[in-house]
């Protein structure tokens, strides 16, 4: 008997079986991707919310988990049900269900997401959507340091009020710039729409800092029509860094705001062209600050009003992939290209201070050379043109490689290069423990050109601690310099790197879930008041 025949006979004699004891088989349910091709349209669409913990599952079946699932409200169903893109009597799509997965995802008060027919009748596909919610209460203590400073924090957020996906937060911090008191509240989904409103404020020890924003964004591919306005001040101090040591401080006030309307065609043949108007303010103020050192010249005080026009090109091309940047989590590449210009005319007419063109523009792309490999392009560029020459602008360019040698090993390689044009006095391009350089004091290089090499080995375990933590590491090469303009690092110019290993710990279930870095770096070729090792404790949205 061949196999397709024995698999036959195997078939009817279990259908046989199912009969005579008065069950019906089970459906066998095939893929969207097959239900499209069909031209299956969507029926009832069931939102099926779960808690933290499965605690039906032996390895989760644990007194403290009992214990924060009866403490924790789970995500509303209605609160996901406005976040689908797809609706009952919508054809199936795969695309947009892969698409609305990935939105999904993105969220943080959510751990995991599945999307799963359960029933197909008559051309009409039944869809269930289940969601597991992660611990969205953030209560504690944070302890940090790199560069050699330390950074610590108390807060109290809450990333799913009473499971309506708002966020709330109040917290205290304090780091090498500013100890600050910070209120924050948002919510992306006001009165059931996609329009998110944030509201921030902070009372520091060098000023105070306001942001609003309300804004109904490009939230999908598909969207046909985008608005918004948002506004912040700042009234801070300043610092000028040399050799990891500050040299001079200044008074800085700085207003922003935008107001913009946006339109789309939707998405056409993979591709996506979206157009925008509107008007945008840059004002910034600067004095000096009385008991503080004072740079040899200010920067120029400068106020923009500036109408512009902005253009997008979005390609459709993502990848699923695991064991990127977290650790045994689902995560999203954007292979497709990526472009935004934008570009504004600013006017003394308008009550600017300077007559000047304001331009920025970003393309972003992904490569796979290879199966399973990736490489993520990056290119930016924004500044000013007046008076027939560049002023402040800045071209940046980065370069990321992930490649894969086996589940638990991974390359990884980045590199990235920026460059100044005309800045002000007092702008410059850091680099130390805390950007890159990890063998050294924080901001220890400056200078109006910077290049930064990474390359890691990470390593990536199947060690699950009581299912809370996942469990990583990395050996890791930094290599970089920054030179150029007046701040630059006279007693240790020269290129710079380290080599150390780390450790990656990663709270899968919680909405505050970032990565722990716990690194230890040593530099290579460091002047003798630099220390021979460097400890290093954060947390990073990534590896």
């Amino acid at each position: 008997m061949n196999t397709r025949a024995a698999m036959l006979a195997v078939a009817l004699a279990w259908s046989a079986t199912a009969q005579g004891q008065g069950q019906e088989p089970a459906q066998v349910l095939p893929p969207f991707s097959a239900l499209e091709a069909r031209g299956a349209r969507i029926g009832h669409i069931r939102v099926v919310t779960r808690d933290i913990f499965d605690t039906a599952d032996p390895k989760e079946d644990k007194l403290l988990f009992h214990w924060a699932n009866s403490l924790h409200i789970e995500t509303r169903p209605g609160v996901i049900e406005r976040a689908l893109l797809f609706k009952t009597g919508d054809p199936v799509s795969v695309r947009v269900i892969d698409e609305t997965e990935r939105l999904l995802r993105s969220v943080r008060y959510l751990y995991d997401v599945h999307i799963r027919p359960v029933a197909v009748n008559d051309g009409v596909v039944d869809i269930e959507v289940e969601t597991h919610d992660t611990w969205s209460l953030d209560l504690g203590v944070s302890a940090g340091r790199s560069g050699g400073s330390s950074s610590s924090g108390l807060q109290l957020r809450e990333y799913n009020l009473l499971g309506t996906g708002v966020s709330l937060s109040l917290g205290r911090s304090r780091n090498v710039d500013r100890s600050s008191t910070e209120f924050e509240f948002s919510n992306e989904r006001m009165f059931g729409t996609w329009t998110a409103l944030s509201i921030s404020h902070a009372t520091n020890s060098d000023g105070l800092r306001n942001a609003a924003t309300v804004m109904r964004p490009f939230y999908a591919l598909d969207t046909r029509w985008a608005a918004g306005a948002k506004a912040s001040s700042d009234d801070r101090i300043d610092s000028v860094y040399n050799a990891g040591n500050i040299v001079s401080q200044y008074r800085h006030r700085e207003r922003q705001a935008e107001v913009f309307g946006g339109w789309s065609p939707g998405l056409i043949d993979g591709w996506v062209n979206r157009y925008s108007l509107g008007v945008s303010l840059q004002d910034d103020r600067y004095e000096t600050e009385p008991g503080r050192v004072t740079p040899s010249q200010l920067p120029p005080d400068q106020k923009l009003v500036t109408p512009f026009l902005r253009f997008e090109r979005v390609e459709d091309r993502f990848e699923k992939e695991l064991n990127r940047n977290l650790i045994g989590r689902p995560e999203y590449f954007a292979l497709g290209l990526n472009l935004g210009v934008q570009v504004g005319r600013a006017t003394k007419r308008l009550g600017s201070s300077d007559n000047a063109w304001v331009y920025t523009a970003s393309v972003n792309r992904g490569f796979q050379p290879r199966p399973g490999h990736t490489l993520m392009a990056a290119a930016r560029i924004a500044g000013q043109y007046s008076n027939g020459q560049v002023r402040r602008q800045r071209l940046g360019a980065q370069a990321q490689y992930y490649l894969p040698q086996n589940p638990h090993w991974l390359f990884y390689a980045a590199a990235s290069g920026d460059l100044l044009t005309r800045p002000n006095p007092e702008e410059s391009l850091l680099l130390g423990g805390d950007n890159g350089l990890r063998g050294f004091p924080l901001r220890y290089q400056s200078g109006t050109r910077r290049t930064l090499i990474t390359l890691e080995e990470r390593f990536y375990t199947d060690l699950y601690l009581w299912q809370l933590f996942r469990v990583g590491g990395a050996a890791f090469f930094d290599a970089g310099r920054a030179w150029g303009g007046p701040n630059a690092n006279a007693s240790d110019p020269g290129w710079l790197s380290n080599v150390g290993v780390g450790l990656r710990i990663v709270t899968s279930r919680a909405a505050f879930s970032n990565v722990l870095h716990i690194d230890l770096a040593a530099p290579l070729n460091a002047s003798p008041q630099v220390k021979k090792l460097q400890l290093l404790v954060k947390t990073k949205t990534s590896f």
